[in-house]
This record gives C-alpha cells, structure tokens and sequence, in this order.
C-alpha cells in the first residue's frame, strides 16, 4: 500500500466528517459517507476539502456514488450500528485498490473487561437499552478477524485502543486486499 500524503481515503460512516476533514488536511484525497443527512449536512459545512456523499453500504448506487480503487478504507465505530455487518466489509473490498488496506474500529468487549462490567454490575449501564439507535452487534477479536478474512483481507492486524490493556475502549483491526485480487 502506498504510504505518505496523498492517498485516496473512503470514510465510510463519516458521521459529521471529522476524520475525514483531518486527513483532507493532512493532503489526503477523501471521500467520506454516512446515512445521516444531517451528519453528512455537518461535514460539508464543516470540512470543505473532502468530499461528503449521503450513501449507506446498504445502497444499490453504492458503488456508483463511491467509486473504487481507494488506498485506504477506514469505518471508524461503524460496524457496531449495522444489521449485517458483512456487507460493510464487502462494500471495503470492493471500492479498494489491489494492495489497499481497511482499517475498522469497534468498542472492545475481551474477557477482563467483560468480567469487570460484571464484578462492577455494569451491564445495565453499559448496554442500556432505552438509547435510540446505538450499538446492536458486539464483537470479538475472533469474531471481528473471521467476518474480515470472509472478506478477502489479509496479513490482519489487531490493536487495542485507549484505557489499559485489556480493559480497551476499543480494538482496531486492518486487513489488506491481495495485491492481485480484482
């Protein structure tokens, strides 16, 4: 994968486009999406230098209005919001370049600090269900490696992000699309 300023990034689940807009600043070409109008409203008005498309991964247009042979793909605490989560990864494939790496994240949930949620009876707190949307899919390193092998990716990478090891805020996982794959 091409390294340095430069490289054509999807933001796929921008939000309000504040990762996208960082990494336009750093001399990134990015395209980011999301499903919120409203989110992808702030992203334009807040982010001129990248460019904001209102697209889901569920769209039939999704390829029409994303493109392909991207350098990198990132969804940055997408995966947990979706119904089929394969289809996320798919669509990443899909709109890479041979050789481009996916990057997702997604809130940790390891065996310490599921034992501590319990010790501390977390649970109702920390997966309260009365919030509107949310997270509807937890994963594990495990579980989050197959779907993304089931992709296509290779050479996967794994790292925790934020608090103490073990007790991370989330996993951060990158995988390659083969050099020669289509």
């Amino acid at each position: 994968m091409p390294r340095g300023a430069g490289l054509r990034v999807l933001d796929m689940g921008c939000g309000n486009g504040h990762v996208a807009g960082r990494l336009a600043q750093l001399g990134h070409n990015v395209v980011g999406i999301d499903a919120s109008p409203d989110g992808i409203r702030l992203a334009r008005a807040h982010h001129p230098r990248a460019a904001f498309h209102l697209c889901s991964v569920y769209d039939d247009s999704f390829e029409n209005v994303v493109g392909h042979a991207y350098d990198v793909a990132i969804a940055a605490e997408v995966i947990e919001h979706l119904y089929w989560p394969r289809v996320l990864l798919r669509r990443a494939y899909q709109a890479l370049a041979p050789g481009g790496r996916f990057i997702v994240t997604t809130p940790y949930h390891g065996y310490l600090k599921n034992l501590a949620l319990s010790i501390a009876n977390g649970w109702d707190k920390h997966f309260h269900a009365g919030w509107d949307g949310g997270h509807i899919k937890f994963f594990s390193r495990k579980t989050l490696g197959r779907f993304m092998s089931e992709a296509g990716f290779i050479g996967l990478d794994f790292r925790g992000a934020g608090r103490a090891p073990g007790f991370w805020k989330s996993m951060v996982m990158a995988g390659d699309k083969p050099v020669g794959a289509a």
